[in-house]
């Protein structure tokens, strides 16, 4: 039931016929937008935040980029607060403004993305918040988008 759920969220957030599902993978979904090309997965953080949290690794094939992270966090980050993610036993500090947080390049993007395949959670805190992730289905996910950008 929470795949579905997590669907239907993902569908209201933008226009219908500029997405295309590309799969649900436990806790996690892979999508298609046309304009601008990019492919992405997506998971909602656990729990109750605050307010609506989630993670995604895009693909921006025009754009050469491929596995970012963006994290929108439950909280705001103070201008000069600090934000961690927590994947299995590595950490990782990351850029944050506002609500979002990002790794510092695509050296760090790697570095997570490799670290989300083989670890069962993830966690992001700073200023006072804690989100949670669960990894199940993550490396279906990031692969169905990279597979759906590759295919033009």
């Amino acid at each position: 039931m929470t795949r579905f759920v997590l669907l239907a969220l993902l569908l209201l957030a933008a226009p219908l016929a500029a997405r295309e599902s590309l799969g649900v993978y436990d806790g996690w979904a892979a999508f298609k937008d046309a304009k601008p090309l990019r492919c992405y997965a997506i998971a909602k953080a656990q729990g109750k935040p605050p307010a609506p949290a989630y993670a995604t690794v895009s693909n921006w094939p025009d754009r050469k980029v491929r596995g970012a992270l963006h994290l929108v966090l439950s909280r705001d980050v103070a201008a000069k607060g600090s934000v961690r993610l927590t994947v299995g036993d590595k950490r990782f500090d990351l850029v944050a403004k506002g609500r979002n947080a990002w790794a510092a390049d695509a050296r760090a993007d790697a570095a997570i993305v490799a670290a989300m395949r083989s670890a069962s959670r993830m966690s992001v805190s700073g200023g006072g918040f804690t989100d949670r992730y669960t990894l199940s289905g993550a490396a279906t996910a990031i692969d169905a988008a990279t597979v759906g950008c590759a295919k033009r």
